[in-house]
């Protein structure tokens, strides 16, 4: 997965979103504050929210419990305060992309999706309840752009469902919890384990946590994108401010985030170069207990195990009794396979020898 020439995976620093959505109420200036913000944060990416409220919501419209606790009595009234045009988004993508971030969108409207195509957003995302809208993530993959796509509020059978329609296209699953803000104990990072089983493609979290260390956590156990809203105030009115992180917060999210991907290293067992100064000289070695001349038949007694680790294995103690040195040892030096005279198969039965 790329986003532009910027590869998103596990071998890469995560790639961080800095999320506007409504945060900037709504005025385009209060948005070039927050890209603003995002780049000094060191963000990879700002992320806008295209809708336009009486397109999306129906007269049975109903507010959400978050959006209810604002202060917000008419899901109408909100959405039409908080939207911006496609003009005043292609100004702030600009703005974004000549501070060297990528630019973002999730789209809510299949009839949105061409005029996005007018503003050269970098990627397009579908938002957690949007996981069910095919004809969406449809329109959206025709573009060809790469798409991010949020599992919040699904099952495993609709994330399987979503990533049969999406096939090889490029994409992100984004493992999500959709509470705002959401409780340590509901951020659930271990989804992303089960969500691997569903799709072997990178894998990013959507973070509503209050926390600063929480795209970290996520960082360590395998996420490669990241995407957390951005806010100039945590205390103004408003849907989203509270989920959100203030600029100063943000910068420190990225920083443990990157940390978090420098401390995980690769995805395997190995023997690291900082390790081997310590593998040599702490591990221990089959040890001569005395002094042996050529020829000595090595024997139980005749062995012991000390420091350091560059002699033979003391794993190898039994192949090792019943074979002939060819040549001597002092004591309480390491044993190596230089010392060994070459292996013979014992006549008659073929039976090895026993350590008593």
């Amino acid at each position: 997965m790329r986003i532009s020439e910027r590869p998103i995976d596990v071998a890469h620093p995560p790639y961080v979103i800095a999320e506007l959505g409504v945060n900037h109420d709504g005025r385009p200036e209060e948005a070039m504050a927050l890209v603003e913000a995002a780049r000094r944060a060191g963000a990879d990416a700002i992320k806008l929210q295209y809708f336009e409220a009486d397109r999306l919501l129906g007269r049975a419209a109903l507010l959400a419990g978050y959006q209810a606790k604002s202060g917000v009595t008419d899901p109408l009234v909100m959405l039409r305060a908080l939207e911006l045009s496609v003009d005043e988004m292609a100004v702030i993508v600009r703005r974004a992309q000549e501070s060297g971030l990528h630019a973002i969108v999730s789209i809510f409207s299949v009839e949105l999706v061409e005029r996005a195509e007018g503003v050269a957003f970098d990627a397009y995302k579908t938002a957690s309840t949007d996981i069910i809208h095919r004809p969406l993530i449809e329109a959206m993959m025709a573009t060809g752009k790469p798409l991010i796509v949020s599992t919040g509020a699904a099952t495993r059978e609709e994330v399987v469902e979503a990533t049969a329609w999406l096939g090889d296209h490029r994409h992100v699953l984004m493992h999500c919890v959709s509470s705002y803000p959401t409780r340590d104990d509901d951020a659930a990072l271990g989804g992303r384990l089960a969500m691997l089983a569903v799709n072997g493609n990178a894998l990013g979290y959507s973070d509503h946590t209050t926390a600063v260390d929480t795209g970290a956590l996520a960082v360590a156990s395998g996420a490669c994108l990241l995407e957390k809203h951005l806010t100039l105030d945590c205390g103004a009115g408003g849907p989203d401010h509270e989920a959100s992180l203030d600029p100063e917060g943000f910068a420190e999210y990225v920083r443990l985030a990157h940390r978090a991907w420098r401390m995980r290293g690769p995805a395997e067992k190995r023997v690291s170069e900082v390790e081997r100064d310590v593998r040599t000289v702490s591990r221990q070695s089959l040890t001569a207990a005395r002094d042996l001349g050529a020829g000595h038949i090595l024997g139980a007694g005749d062995l012991t195990f000390k420091r350091p680790g560059i002699g033979i294995s003391p794993a190898r103690l039994e192949a090792v009794i019943g074979r002939a040195l060819a040549r001597a040892i002092e004591a309480d030096m390491p044993l190596t396979e230089e010392h060994l005279a070459p292996a013979v198969e014992p006549a008659g039965s073929g039976a090895g020898h026993h350590v008593r």
